[in-house]
């Protein structure tokens, strides 16, 4: 099957697929951090990350992954002996919450039920029940790559204020920003991390948070001190070098900055739409695929599932024989399954620079490899996608 020659897809959920435009603005030599126009650049990425995020809080860049910006959003909320509260719903809440473990923190995890999105009710009840209010902090990220589970972060907000419990609310949102709506202020988020390399379309190395009145409260109480994620150094607007604690990140500001310019252009609320549209899409070809064969989403409910990327239930067939006959042969990259999901799942990125002929490529190329491995399937998933998707078109 000689169909790998050609541009390779990369279809995994994150890091996304990067923009020409991108990567052609992070191609230039070094040049002066201290002033002019790098600052200035570097300055002009705060209101639109605040814009991305729907909220005027105080936004931060760190240069680290997201597992970096979930380690400053600990260090500057929590002491040791803290309790938390992680609300799981897949691998990455619980990967937060071993984070603050090893900081000392005491971690509680709530479960949601199976294949399904963490129950506001859950949350009431037990807030409710923590009546010395020992949990000083909720986590829970909004989309979970390994699930692919969608959370309700307003219901959260809603189920903490009904318990009267003055927690603070902490949310990831690295494989959410920039491709499904998010809104930091309205919903009553505390703590909002995330990351560069997916909605945002830069390539890793930036972390960012954004943080409420309220956490910074809470951060000038604690014992515990930091030095390089400490974010009441990097708050003061007269002090460029400290926003980044030394050398800024030349190169990743100018790719973001284009990447940022790419989302205004298009418009937020534009973006969130594709991304709608797409996710509809893959949802109907592997509903087409599952008529005849074990293929489903792992999420049961279509409200719950993300639309930045898609984690598939393989029964049966072998996820990795169907990923390595896609990579191998025919030039695709499809996710492949984290924590519990590893031998149960394949999963397919549709967050940040994709578009219809993309994902019904990608699509077409997972019909291919099925056929190719004898898995039991209907066809028919790249039409049923594409019909899908034609509400989308204006």
């Amino acid at each position: 099957m000689p169909l790998a020659n050609g541009r390779r897809s990369l279809s995994i959920p994150g890091p996304s697929v990067f923009p020409d435009a991108v990567l052609q603005a992070m191609h230039r030599p070094a040049i002066n951090i201290y002033d002019g126009e790098l600052v200035e650049m570097a300055y002009s990425l705060f209101p639109d990350l605040q814009k991305v995020a729907r909220t005027t809080d105080t936004p931060l860049i760190y240069i680290c992954n997201g597992h970096g910006a979930w380690e400053a959003s600990i260090v500057n909320t929590l002491d040791e002996g803290d309790k938390v509260l992680v609300l799981e719903s897949g691998r990455f809440a619980v990967g937060w919450g071993e984070m603050a473990e090893a900081f000392g923190v005491q971690v509680e995890y709530l479960n949601a039920p199976d294949r399904a999105g963490v129950d506001p009710q859950m949350v009431e009840d037990r807030l409710r029940a923590d009546i010395n209010h020992e949990i000083k902090a909720v986590l829970v990220v909004q989309i979970d790559t390994a699930s692919g589970v969608w959370n309700d972060i307003a219901a959260i907000r809603k189920a903490i204020d009904a318990a009267g419990h003055p927690a603070l609310y902490m949310v990831d949102c690295m494989a959410s920003l920039g491709c499904v709506p998010y809104e930091h202020s309205e919903w009553g988020v505390d703590v909002t991390t995330s990351g560069c390399q997916k909605g945002l379309m830069t390539p890793p190395g930036l972390g960012f948070l954004h943080v409420s009145d309220k956490a910074k409260a809470v951060r000038n109480q604690l014992k515990r001190g930091s030095f390089y994620w400490d974010w009441n150094r990097r708050m003061d607007p007269e002090m460029f070098y400290e926003n980044f604690c030394g050398t800024a990140p030349v190169q990743h500001i100018y790719g973001l900055r284009k990447a940022l310019d790419m989302i205004m252009d298009e418009g937020l609320e534009a973006v969130w739409d594709r991304h709608a549209t797409i996710g509809a899409g893959v949802r109907a070809a592997v509903a087409q695929w599952g008529q005849d064969g074990p293929l489903e989403m792992n999420i049961r409910d279509d409200a719950e599932c993300s639309n930045s990327v898609s984690a598939i239930l393989t029964g049966s067939i072998d996820p990795e024989s169907l990923r390595s006959v896609a990579e191998a042969q025919l030039g695709v990259t499809l996710g492949n399954g984290l924590g519990q999901f590893a031998a149960s799942t394949f999963r397919i990125g549709h967050m940040g620079h994709v578009n219809a002929p993309m994902i019904l490529g990608t699509l077409g190329v997972v019909e291919i490899a099925l056929a190719n491995i004898g898995a039991p399937f209907t066809s028919g998933g790249v039409e049923a996608a594409a019909k899908a998707m034609a509400g989308g078109v204006a």
